[in-house]
């Protein structure tokens, strides 16, 4: 039952948020490292990302963005619930807060994600295959059942929803960070119903969150995936499930780190962008060992077409 064949998409978020980001996540998806990326379409390097994106046919998806530099929809640079005292977006807690607070207009979010789906056609040539949220804004309160309809407006298919299974077993991640990611969980759980009532989809299994930045290895991917994988499987008798493969989204943040300054989405880029940990990410994805895993484990790296 293990050796049925598993469809991994390896995506490569924040592609757009500068040159070097873009150079990374290049060289990633030709090493078969990375086998799909999504797009911040307000990153300072957004419009070389999805030339990059036609040049290697790379499968591209949007990256909605509520949360970190400036909206790309005219009418909200200023004067926009969306936006705190400098201009920028309230950023990923300070969203998370104008929203428990009633701050933000729904009806300004709708805008700026049909604003992002939009500018994503205009960069690309074509709508997105699959659409996801910066710091997993898409799955919160209110801002799920928007974000819903704008992908069902759009005929848009494919979301993630970050529930990670052990994740409470990660004794390596900070208690902040733990809170933040149950915090991210229970709001995904909460928006499970609204996208199945939308016709939206996603993979089986979602890994990312324990295997970020200085926690990602070949042997934490590796039990990521084992353990998700016994766990998705015995959920059921054998063959209850059909015998069709299962699908895995594993998400990742590769690329060199931002130089000071250069990026960002219009604030410039974060401590997380100018750190090690992006580096340290895309050697882990190169690592032949990681390679020969997936063959021995029947994992075939893919995009959200191949499902």
């Amino acid at each position: 039952l293990r050796m049925l064949p598993v469809k991994l998409i390896v995506t490569g978020d924040d592609f757009g948020y500068c040159p070097r980001r873009n150079q990374g996540i290049v060289e990633c998806f030709l090493a078969g490292a990375v086998s799909n990326v999504s797009l911040l379409v307000n990153g300072s390097a957004a419009a070389d990302a999805a030339a990059l994106a036609g040049r290697y046919n790379i499968p591209i998806g949007l990256h909605a963005n509520l949360s970190e530099g400036s909206p790309v929809c005219e009418a909200l640079k200023t004067n926009s619930s969306l936006l705190n005292q400098d201009g920028f977006f309230h950023g990923k807690m300070g969203f998370r807060t104008a929203l428990s607070k009633g701050l933000l207009k729904m009806s300004e979010v709708e805008q700026e994600l049909k604003a992002q789906v939009e500018l994503f056609h205009e960069l690309t040539g074509h709508l997105p295959p699959h659409m996801d949220g910066h710091q997993h804004v898409h799955v919160l309160p209110e801002v799920r059942h928007v974000f819903a309809q704008v992908l069902a407006e759009y005929g848009i298919k494919y979301t993630r929803v970050p529930v990670e299974p052990g994740l409470r077993q990660c004794h390596w991640i900070t208690p902040a960070l733990m809170d933040f990611y149950q915090g991210v969980e229970k709001d995904s759980l909460n928006t499970v119903d609204v996208f199945t009532k939308h016709g939206i989809r996603w993979p089986d299994i979602y890994i990312g969150l324990s295997t970020m930045g200085r926690n990602m290895s070949v042997g934490s991917i590796g039990s990521a995936i084992d353990a998700a994988l016994g766990d998705f499987l015995g959920q059921g008798p054998p063959g209850a499930r059909g015998e069709r493969s299962v699908t895995v989204e594993l998400m990742v943040h590769p690329g060199y780190p931002s130089a000071p300054g250069a990026g960002g989405c219009g604030e410039g880029p974060d401590d997380f962008s100018q750190s090690w940990e992006r580096l340290h990410e895309l050697q882990t994805l190169m690592e032949p060992e990681l390679q020969s895993y997936y063959k021995t484990r029947n994992i075939q790296l893919c995009s959200f077409k191949d499902i």
